[in-house]
């Protein structure tokens, strides 16, 4: 497996991120890309909480789905391969109060086929961080097919 072997390609990884529209709609920040880790964030308002005024947990999700997929491309040829979520598994620890979320991305073990990645949540409260979710992914590794190439 290759890492990321410049800031070109971290940048890469980063507008590619930051141009999903998703990623817009919910505010979601790139906090950091470097090889094997990744580390998004999302700020404390009103449409990313659900009614009790927590963050929703689709909000938690998206931060693994896409920190995780993101770090599991800092260890691929960018040039020849992409990746997408196989699947993940996201354990719900503790209610996320506080006024940002923080999800980090790291590559458990990297494959040719699927990479391993571990995330962890945390919610800043009172300048406090609290862990409120874990999360283990794995993610495709898959070859960028040529149009008519068959």
């Amino acid at each position: 497996m290759t890492e990321v072997p410049c800031p070109i390609v971290a940048a890469a990884i980063r507008a590619t991120l930051e141009s999903q529209g998703f990623t817009k709609l919910i505010g979601a920040e790139v906090v950091l890309v470097e090889p094997r880790v990744v580390v998004m964030a999302v700020d404390r308002r009103p449409e990313v909480l659900q009614q009790a005024g927590l963050f929703h947990g689709g909000v938690i999700a998206y931060l693994v789905d896409n920190a995780t997929t993101a770090a599991a491309a800092t260890v691929i040829d960018r040039a020849t391969r992409t990746v997408i979520t196989a699947e993940y598994k996201i354990n719900l620890l503790s209610p996320s109060l506080g006024d940002r979320l923080t999800c980090r991305a790291e590559v458990v073990k990297p494959g040719r086929l699927l990479t391993v990645v571990e995330a962890k949540v945390t919610c800043r409260t009172g300048g406090e961080e609290k862990l409120v979710a874990v999360a283990l992914a794995t993610i495709a590794n898959l070859d960028i097919k040529t149009p008519g190439a068959g």
